[in-house]
């Protein structure tokens, strides 16, 4: 965790030690898929994964979750995060998605995670700031 993340502790006082692994996690996500490698990225989804991605259809398991986010974070994409926050299970994330491209320069998101007891991605949604 770093100065940017929250967590705010579960019923029982105390942060969830799964969901703290699920922010390091979400986190090496992003570097994975910046850095290109989508092998160290698939090592942090579950094999069940559910993923909704803009533009998308629900890609579902690991094979059609890392299909769909290298049709989604094509080379040099940049995914800056701004604030992480989590509390039993779950971690959003607000950041700007940068392509390169001159059309789209800057995205800004909002991610929402579900961490699975094993401390792998369960599930993530996307939502993008609807540009006026």
């Amino acid at each position: 965790m770093n100065s940017q993340d929250t967590t705010t502790p579960g019923p029982s006082g105390r942060a969830d030690l799964v969901t703290v692994a699920g922010i390091d996690h979400v986190r090496l996500v992003y570097d994975y898929l910046d850095g290109g490698d989508l092998d160290g990225c698939g090592s942090l989804l579950h094999d069940a994964v559910v993923l909704e991605l803009p533009g998308l259809q629900a890609a579902r398991g690991r094979t059609g979750a890392l299909r769909a986010l290298a049709l989604h974070a094509p080379p040099g994409t940049r995914h800056l995060v701004d604030r992480v926050a989590a509390q039993d299970r779950t971690v959003i994330v607000t950041g700007r998605r940068v392509t390169g491209e001159a059309a789209v320069p800057e995205q800004r998101f909002v991610d929402v995670f579900t961490i699975a007891d094993d401390g792998l991605l369960r599930t993530c949604v996307r939502y993008f700031h609807a540009l006026s």
